[in-house]
């Protein structure tokens, strides 16, 4: 169910004339006997080297986030550096993967990405649309904008950060 909610992300960031990319891990197609950057898609890496910023939409999966997931996130290091990142959390039940997000922020950290403060948290996701796949709940639409606007200015300070300052 993570799905339409990463179409709808993908619409909402592309209304904001922001370029923008749908990456699905499972499409990666990544091998499961090696870890790191020893098994780095390239095209995987690329897209996150052009990247200003990163939203993952995550299912909360056994009160954290997918394996898959970490495993995939694992592949690249330097491309994450001093990038903004935001998460969006979808959860079947009441919490909308509040404890995946929780899991995911240690994580961002130590992969030198930086978290924006905002989430969004898709709850009782079967509900949040309808047979069209489209939004049943237009304050989600709310909540979306103050991410995406945190985000896009994270990322553009971090950018110019990244360009015009040494570490």
């Amino acid at each position: 169910m993570s799905e339409p909610v990463a179409r709808l992300m993908v619409e909402e960031i592309s209304r904001r004339e922001i370029e923008t990319e749908l990456i699905d891990v499972v499409a990666l197609g990544l091998p499961i006997d090696d870890a790191g950057e020893a098994i780095k898609p390239p095209a995987f890496a690329a897209s996150m080297t052009r990247a200003d910023a990163l939203v993952i939409v995550s299912p909360e999966y056994n009160h954290s986030f997918p394996g898959l997931l970490k495993h995939a996130l694992d592949t690249c290091l330097t491309e994450y550096v001093h990038k903004a990142v935001g998460i969006v959390g979808v959860s079947s039940g009441p919490w909308g993967g509040t404890r995946g997000i929780q899991d995911l922020l240690p994580v961002m950290r130590e992969l030198g990405l930086v978290t924006i403060f905002w989430d969004v948290y898709f709850a009782n996701v079967r509900r949040a649309f309808d047979t069209s796949e489209a939004l049943t709940d237009d304050a989600q639409l709310r909540r979306i904008d103050k991410f995406l606007a945190e985000l896009i200015w994270m990322a553009r300070t971090l950018r110019h950060g990244r360009e015009t300052m040494a570490l």
